[in-house]
């Protein structure tokens, strides 16, 4: 069944999960993630700017400075009917006054974080069902950055050194909360150098695409399968389907894993993949020449 509702995922922006400094390496005016991404959430609602947002901020670690800074930027964006739920226990998870928020909303936005505690305070939850439902049945958005995006799909990293990343048992591995199946997914990808974590993760289920999210990057996705880039940075994505071989179940844990013919690609602004033809579409923007 394709589902009416959409999905970003968002690379992340800087640990604290604001994206209203500027600090991680951007270029003055190149603020994708304020200017671009966050529009790109405003302008896919059905309702616009007069859509309901409900900001859920149970990830971090500093939950209000996060739902204040969304709600400044939805601000300057015209977007007024702003919401912040902090949830912190499953109890609240299922309450019918935030379940009824959430019903109640027509964009949804998991913060960075923590993706661990997203899995295991709503997996299951009231609020979890509603979502699910509401992605399958309503044109809802549902968005999520750094932990939010990395929880998104059915299967979820949620520890890992990039440095160790390819020795057996490094990279671990559970439920997320399963808007999207077929895919892994990685945040702060380019920047912290998590190449290894995705190839391991992949290796050890080829069937599904490792994508790897940069900072001030997203994917949004549509009818469940199609894949657009957005953002300023780059979208990795790893195919093991044509892997040839591994040695993963033959080492010891903490020994090397070997992989054989693992396929990458890179997406940037505007290119798209097909999650059911497996197929990369590239973008190539018309070049005006300079009189």
């Amino acid at each position: 069944m394709t589902p009416k509702g959409k999905l970003i995922i968002i690379g992340g922006a800087i640990n604290t999960g604001s994206f209203t400094e500027t600090t991680f390496g951007l270029p003055q005016n190149m603020n994708f993630f304020e200017r671009g991404i966050l529009k790109k959430i405003t302008t896919e609602s059905l309702k616009g700017t007069a859509s309901r947002f409900e900001i859920i901020t149970t990830a971090s670690l500093v939950p209000e400075r996060v739902g204040e800074e969304y709600i400044k930027a939805f601000g300057q964006l015209d977007v007024q009917d702003v919401g912040v739920l902090n949830i912190n226990s499953r109890e609240q998870a299922n309450s019918e006054e935030n379940s009824g928020r959430v019903k109640a909303a027509d964009v949804i936005i998991f913060t960075g974080g923590d993706q661990l505690r997203l899995s295991s305070i709503f997996g299951g939850t009231a609020i979890h069902q509603i979502l699910l439902d509401k992605y399958q049945d309503e044109p809802v958005v549902i968005a999520g950055t750094s932990a939010g995006a990395a929880a998104s799909s059915k299967n979820m990293i949620y520890q890992g050194s990039s440095k160790d990343a390819l020795l057996k048992g490094e990279v671990k591995i559970t439920g997320g909360l399963g808007f999207i199946d077929g895919v892994i997914v990685d945040t702060h990808f380019v920047q912290r150098g998590r190449i290894g974590r995705l190839l391991y993760a992949t290796a050890s289920n080829p069937g599904i695409l490792g994508i790897g999210l940069g900072e001030d990057t997203g994917l949004y996705i549509s009818n469940g399968n199609i894949m657009e880039a957005i953002g300023s940075g780059m979208v990795i994505l790893v195919d093991g389907r044509n892997m040839a071989d591994t040695n993963l179940t033959d080492v010891d844990m903490g020994q090397p894993v070997s992989i054989n013919n693992m396929t990458v690609h890179v997406m940037c602004d505007g290119d798209i993949y097909d999650l059911t033809a497996h197929k990369l579409t590239i973008h190539h923007p018309k070049v005006v020449p300079i009189d």
